[in-house]
């Protein structure tokens, strides 16, 4: 289960959405990895059910992602609904 997220993947979430491979304190950056963190998770969890440990990581990174974009529609809120719509994330 830890091994989800490669060193790899990594650089290509955070060329993506944060401009560049080193600009990880981005906060699109930071949200996209967040999702896909999540969509891990959520993935484990479905063949996992009785993994409480890991059910405590999921809720954490929503709790996570949510305060990030929170202060992401405060500061902008065009960049706020275009990482929405590229992540594919509901709100």
């Amino acid at each position: 289960m830890a091994n989800y997220l490669t060193k790899e993947d990594k650089s290509k979430i955070f060329k993506e959405f944060g401009g560049a491979e080193t600009n990880t304190g981005s906060t699109e950056a930071q949200i996209a990895l967040a999702t896909h963190k999540i969509k891990g998770l959520g993935d484990h969890l479905k063949k996992n059910n009785k993994d409480h440990s890991c059910r405590k990581t999921l809720l954490h990174l929503v709790g996570k992602r949510r305060r990030l974009l929170r202060y992401l529609a405060s500061k902008d809120i065009v960049r706020y609904r275009e990482l929405l719509d590229k992540l594919g994330i509901r709100k």
